[in-house]
């Protein structure tokens, strides 16, 4: 089966920068969309980064998060910069899978991202 983990998360001062990985157990060309979702303690899981073939970048926070890949690696990168203690979350991995007409979704565990001085 499909199978996505991230890592590099960690604890980062305000300011600092971090990128996550997600590794993806299939090659990227099937892949329609890649996509970071963040979810902190009490609150609902928010869409923070989106790559598609069919629709334009998601920038919600103003260009301090980059989604990006590495085909070779199949790898999808989120990177951070700039960052604040309310970035302070989970992150999850996401892809969304279209073969013919049959569309498939999958979800990483998550990797906590913790903000602090």
């Amino acid at each position: 089966q499909v199978q996505l983990v991230e890592s590099g998360g960690g604890l980062v001062q305000p300011g600092g920068s971090l990128r996550l990985s997600c590794a993806v157990s299939i090659s990227m060309f099937s892949i329609y969309s890649m996509n970071w979702y963040r979810q902190a303690p009490g609150k609902q899981r928010e869409l923070v980064a989106s790559s598609s073939h069919s629709t334009d970048s998601v920038d919600s926070e103003k260009g301090r998060f980059t989604i990006s890949s590495d085909n070779a690696k199949n790898t999808i990168y989120l990177h951070m910069n700039s960052l604040k203690p309310e970035d302070t979350a989970v992150y999850y991995c996401n892809i969304e899978q279209r073969v013919g007409a049959a569309r498939y979704n999958y979800w990483g565990q998550g990797t906590q991202v913790t903000v602090s001085s």
